[in-house]
């Protein structure tokens, strides 16, 4: 028991690491790819790296902006939830709720070299 403990104490920390990676992986997508309404392409990325990830929030600073006047992303992954394989902790909280991961990154790189899509295909 002592030993489910520590493995599931183990992948909590690294469904916590592996969160707030895909949220800065999550907001470098954004940024790079400048379509303001590629909300879906993010979370598929992000699920790349954490498929537990189904909800996000995707905020353009200012709202409604275009690649031209935009000056920023905040991408935040919400109700994000870990689910323990011990059997005792599950019997008493099945799904830990995890806090709101969230990244913000400037326009600085918005399609700094059009010509190269590779990270936006």
């Amino acid at each position: 028991m002592f030993l489910l403990g520590i493995v599931d104490f183990s992948r909590m920390l690294f469904t916590w690491n592996a969160a707030n990676e895909a949220a800065r992986a999550g907001a470098r997508y954004a940024v790079v790819c400048d379509d303001t309404f590629n909300e879906t392409n993010v979370l598929t990325r992000m699920q790349g790296m954490l498929p537990q990830i189904q909800d996000i929030d995707l905020a353009w600073i200012p709202a409604g902006c275009t690649h031209a006047t935009c000056e920023g992303v905040t991408v935040t992954i919400q109700n994000l939830g870990f689910r323990w394989i011990s059997p005792i902790p599950d019997v008493v909280m099945a799904l830990i709720p995890m806090p709101t991961f969230s990244t913000f990154l400037t326009r600085e790189v918005m399609r700094q070299d059009p010509n190269s899509a590779a990270i936006c295909s």
